[in-house]
């Protein structure tokens, strides 16, 4: 593969158009597809891992449609896009005011195809090719409601955090704590890998058992509990059903599965079964924070960390209304002030945090003990 080659993000709910056009486009000696998306959901969660510089994305897909997504993407993480449509009803004013750097209508004839491709290619190179340019004309000065910070404020945030370590006498006493029950739930999607890395470098090998929903897909579940076990002090494992959740132990939940968090005369395990999708995602972070408000309670210690949406604010305020202790990780260190923002709306958090300390506070609140 060339230095050189651009990485390309296809965004489209049909299969077999797709992964055609991912067929090739792989041909260009300039582009290299780094991964499709059959909608918005699934694309997001794959932008902050995968870091594309330039999508193309469908006009028409089931959820969220295509300028909804290049609306929301542009105050968050803004890469080129061009969108795509076979509906003749959208023009490309309608793509430029969304925030799309390029517009094509899809081939209405199997033999136009070709020709698509190979324009489409090009248009994808040249928006690539651009991206200081796209960046400033794209972000916002200001958003206006607040929600989301503009580029410029979440541009630092790709740096990883360093983690503050916790103390001695903190350390200490999670034996007890977790002998008493305790249990730590994290959940966390656009920009969470870093995130989450972060906080579970922050945990000593005698914690607490710990239960995690990051948004991705199969596969890419257990290559990243395999990579997080190698430089964590604590097992990380991908979790499987009926597994044992233990003292030491970091469970993350598998792609395309929900997770739960059970217990028994034994102590706790994972339910993992197939299922809808629960505020747009499998696993879902709400799925997994109510299974830990109604198994655990009040004995519980849980971050809603950065991400896209708000999947995992409902089920932290579970958590917080059982009077557990719960974090939202605060907007400056976010690289999407998202569903720890729509958290903290809720009254969910107990407070914010910046993403280096809240390891050591999740380990120095459960020290403490409050139940």
């Amino acid at each position: 593969m060339s230095i050189n080659k651009k990485k390309l993000i296809i965004v489209d709910d049909s299969r077999l158009f797709r992964e055609a056009l991912a067929q090739k486009l792989s041909e260009s000696r300039s582009l290299e597809v780094v991964g499709t998306a059959s909608d918005a959901f699934e694309a997001k969660d794959m932008v902050s891992e995968l870091k594309p510089d330039v999508m193309i994305i469908d006009v028409e897909m089931p959820k969220m449609n295509g300028f909804e997504f290049v609306k929301e993407l542009m105050s968050q993480y803004p890469v080129p896009c061009i969108m795509i449509t076979a509906n003749g009803n959208f023009a490309e004013a309608d793509a430029k005011k969304a925030g799309a750097a390029d517009f094509m209508l899809k081939p209405s004839r199997n033999n136009e195809f070709g020709t698509f491709a190979s324009i489409i290619a090009t248009k994808a190179i040249i928006a690539a090719g651009n991206p200081a340019n796209y960046r400033k004309r794209t972000a916002p000065a200001k958003a206006a409601d607040g929600l989301y910070a503009p580029p410029e404020q979440t541009s630092n945030t790709l740096k990883k955090a360093v983690p503050e370590l916790p103390d001695k006498a903190d350390i200490a006493m999670l034996d007890k704590r977790a002998a008493e029950g305790y249990v730590v739930a994290l959940g966390a999607s656009t920009g969470g890998t870093d995130a989450l890395e972060c906080v579970i470098k922050a945990f000593p090998e005698n914690m607490p058992p710990v239960v995690v929903v990051q948004h991705m897909p199969p596969v890419f579940t257990r290559m990243y509990a395999e990579r997080l076990d190698k430089s964590c002090a604590v097992r990380v494992r991908e979790a499987f059903d009926g597994a044992r959740v233990m003292q030491g132990d970091c469970m993350i939940g598998a792609g395309g599965v929900q997770l739960e968090l059970k217990k028994d005369a034994k102590g706790y395990f994972v339910k993992c079964y197939e299922g809808e999708k629960v505020s747009g995602h499998c696993p879902s972070v709400d799925v997994l924070f109510s299974s830990v408000a109604e198994t655990v309670g009040a004995k519980t210690a849980a971050a809603l960390l950065t991400g896209m949406g708000a999947d995992g604010a409902r089920g932290l305020l579970k958590i917080h209304q059982k009077g557990a202790y719960t974090i939202g990780q605060d907007k400056e260190s976010c690289v999407v002030y998202g569903m720890p923002m729509e958290a903290y709306k809720l009254g969910a958090c107990t407070e914010q945090l910046p993403l280096s300390k809240i390891g050591a506070a999740l380990v120095h609140k459960l020290a403490g003990g409050w139940r």
